[in-house]
């Protein structure tokens, strides 16, 4: 079992910036991918950021060139500068397996950015 716990989620101002965190315990070296997802109101989750464990990343479309994934060893980190009204959302981590893709995920930080 991994256990994740995310933190630095707030409120934030149009262009402001935050940075997220995901500490993991338990068996988290099992895994090889870790990533970020986030769920705006009344909407599905959807992927933000991944980082593979050869240090491939992606970035969802609308992020790419404001957010940044990083990680190291049980932590994982997202800096979002630049952010918009439309990145509020619960964003949660998750650590997992690419070839069986399972995972774990953390329970969610809020993100609120307003114009």
């Amino acid at each position: 079992q991994v256990q994740l716990v995310e933190s630095g989620g707030g409120s934030v101002h149009d262009g402001g910036s935050l940075r997220l965190s995901c500490l993991a315990s338990g068996n988290y070296a099992t895994t090889n991918l870790r990533a970020w997802y986030r769920q705006p109101p009344k909407m599905e989750r959807e992927m933000v950021a991944i980082i593979k464990s050869n240090g491939d990343t992606e970035y969802r479309n609308s992020v790419r060139g404001r957010f940044t994934i990083s990680s190291e060893n049980a932590k994982v980190f997202l800096e979002m500068n630049s952010l918009k009204p439309e990145d509020t959302a619960v964003y949660y981590c998750y650590f997992g397996d690419e070839a069986t893709r399972r995972g774990y995920w953390g329970q969610g930080t809020q993100v609120t950015v307003s114009s």
